[in-house]
């Protein structure tokens, strides 16, 4: 039983409702080039990684889309939470305003790793709607190290500056990593840990990028919730139609890149296909 259906807080709007108008919602990932203060960056102006966004956005927006999540993904390696510099809220805020000045509302900012108070600055200058945040609630073992929740720092930040609209989607069972420490929670009670700290969107994930989340665990996350249910990797023009029926949207990416990795470009027959097959 979860914390809104025992009453403990007044039932939400759906936040995909709020946001897109398309079901299921299809959401597309764009990954920037490295942004400055990472080890890959080369100098590129932050105004020509905005037309990159901008042209990624166009692709999967103008092939059927309902909206798109800006992320630096190749900022690698990932740093922890709390440690991104003020170049990296400057530099996504000002890529993101880019896209949201294209498309509006339905855009929205991932800022890795799990860095929920930054992301949630670069979206409220930018004027995205939402952000993904990998670790919500508990703790986990990743590439980065020992992560823990980031749900009582990024809200308390989030009402401090005042951007309470911008919505968390929050992942459940995060991959890229030693879930929960000691494994000692199940899928079920990390979702109700997730909404529970006021998430307003939860994911679905596979063990790592690209990799396609089970029916099995979509389910199980989807019946231990009231909140909207999306899944963040591995759909494909293949399994898009089958996994649509067991949740709300899903994030895409690496499936309807031109060379079918993370770091390709958006091709738009792969996006026109996937969302055929959903149904758009």
């Amino acid at each position: 039983m979860t914390a809104s259906s025992l009453g403990v807080f007044p039932p939400k709007p759906s936040a995909l409702a709020e946001m897109f108008t398309g079901t299921p919602s299809l959401i597309g990932a764009i990954h920037l080039p490295a942004l400055p203060g990472s080890p890959h960056y080369t100098g590129q102006p932050v105004s020509e990684i905005a037309r990159f966004a901008v042209e990624e956005a166009h692709a999967y927006v103008d092939n059927g889309f309902d909206g798109v999540i800006v992320e630096n993904h190749w900022d690698i390696p990932f740093l922890k939470p709390g440690e991104h510099g003020y170049e990296t809220a400057a530099t996504m805020g000002v890529i993101t305003a880019a896209v949201v000045a294209e498309f509006g509302k339905s855009v929205g900012v991932s800022i890795l790793s799990n860095a929920g108070e930054c992301g949630v600055a670069a979206a409220w200058a930018a004027g995205a709607s939402f952000v993904r945040v990998n670790q919500w609630a508990n703790a986990y073992i990743a590439n980065e190290g020992f992560i823990e929740g980031q749900a009582a720092k990024t809200t308390r930040f989030r009402h401090r500056i005042g951007a309470d609209p911008v919505r968390i989607f929050a992942d459940v069972h995060v991959k890229h990593g030693a879930h929960a420490i000691v494994a000692d929670r199940t899928v079920a009670e990390q979702t109700e840990d997730a909404e529970f700290f006021d998430a307003d969107v939860l994911i679905a994930t596979g063990s790592r990028t690209g990799d396609a989340a089970s029916v099995d665990e979509v389910s199980v996350i989807r019946d231990n919730t009231v909140l909207p249910v999306i899944i963040g990797s591995g759909i494909t023009a293949g399994n898009v139609a089958a996994l649509m029926k067991e949740c709300d949207g899903a994030i895409v990416a690496s499936s309807v890149k031109d060379n079918g990795r993370w770091w390709g470009r958006v091709a738009s027959d792969k996006v026109r296909e996937v969302s055929r097959a959903a149904g758009k």
